[in-house]
C-alpha cells in the first residue's frame, strides 16, 4: 500500500479543494458578433445559430411570430 513520505501542508490541500468550486465562476458571456445577443464563449449562438461567423444550423422561429407578422 502506498503511503504519503511527507505531512500534506494546509496550504497544499485548500488549493486542492478549492479546485472544485472554479466551476461556478465559469467564463462571462460575450455578445454574438452576427446578432449581438448575449452567448458563451466557444459555444453556438441559440438566437442565431452561429459559431465564428459560419452558419452552424436553422432556427425555428415561433408560430406566434409568424402569426403577428402575417397580420
Amino acid at each position: 500500500m502506498a503511503v504519503p513520505k511527507k505531512k500534506t501542508s494546509v496550504s497544499r490541500k485548500g488549493l486542492r479543494r478549492a479546485g472544485q468550486h472554479h466551476k461556478e465562476y465559469r467564463k462571462h458571456p460575450m455578445t454574438c458578433p452576427s446578432c449581438g445577443d448575449l452567448t458563451m464563449p466557444n459555444t453556438v449562438c441559440s438566437s442565431c445559430g452561429t459559431y465564428r461567423g459560419k452558419k452552424i444550423f436553422e432556427v425555428k422561429v415561433k408560430e406566434t411570430e409568424q402569426e403577428e407578422a402575417d397580420a
